[in-house]
């Protein structure tokens, strides 16, 4: 298990503050700050996991909790009628992101919006989102990371042109939030509404025979 650099700062500061609370004002009082920079050096963890490569299998983008496996038209990158699987992911859960499988990120927008629950259904059209469209010469999917109600940043290390591997991390979102994976219909998805999930790990979805 590590830090993800993006908490370092959440860390220092809290542990400051703490040490500033604890000159002024004794041990007592220092415990909150200290209590806050443990929680956000649990809350940006990650750990290092070894993700088995297999073309016909895609992977859990994000760790966390199934709300959902709908039938959808996308028109944002793959323009074809796809699968789309929904994960929130609560403040308890790993926030980093995931590639499902290998592939080169063709298609990339950020959208600013507003912050309702990431269990809500319109949070997919309403809140701040970030998505990535990826190909690897044999299919192209969609990955969407969304912002929840506490989360106000959406961070990604990638941008068009780089090449990701099954299972490589490429990004966060801070605090609660939900991810999107959209797949064509010849994907069959391995998941249901209500599985725990675990990103890089978890099976959600196989290539169908052609």
């Amino acid at each position: 298990m590590f830090i993800v650099k993006d908490g370092y700062i959440y860390v220092g500061v809290s542990l400051l503050l703490a040490a500033i609370v604890y000159y002024f004002f004794g041990a007592v009082w220092a415990v909150i700050p200290v209590v806050l920079a443990l929680y956000f050096a649990y809350f940006f963890r990650d750990f290092h996991r070894v993700t088995p490569c297999d073309p016909n299998i895609l992977y859990s983008p994000a760790d966390g909790t199934v709300m959902g496996v709908d039938e959808i038209f996308d028109d944002e990158y793959l323009n074809e009628p796809a699968i789309k699987v929904t994960i929130f992911l609560s403040v308890f859960n790993v926030h980093t992101n995931r590639a499902p499988l290998d592939g080169e990120i063709k298609y990339q927008r950020y959208t600013c919006g507003q912050f309702v629950p990431a269990y809500e259904k319109n949070a997919s059209f309403e809140n701040e989102r970030h998505a990535i469209g990826m190909d690897n010469g044999r299919m192209r999917f969609l990955v969407i990371q969304i912002a929840g109600l506490l989360a106000r940043r959406i961070v990604s290390w990638v941008t068009v042109g780089t090449k990701l591997q099954q299972g490589e991390t490429y990004g966060m979102i801070k605090f609660g939030s939900s991810t999107e994976l959209v797949v064509p219909r010849n994907v069959e998805i391995t998941v249901k509404k209500g599985d725990k999930v675990v990103g890089g790990i978890t099976v959600v979805g196989r290539v169908k025979e052609q």
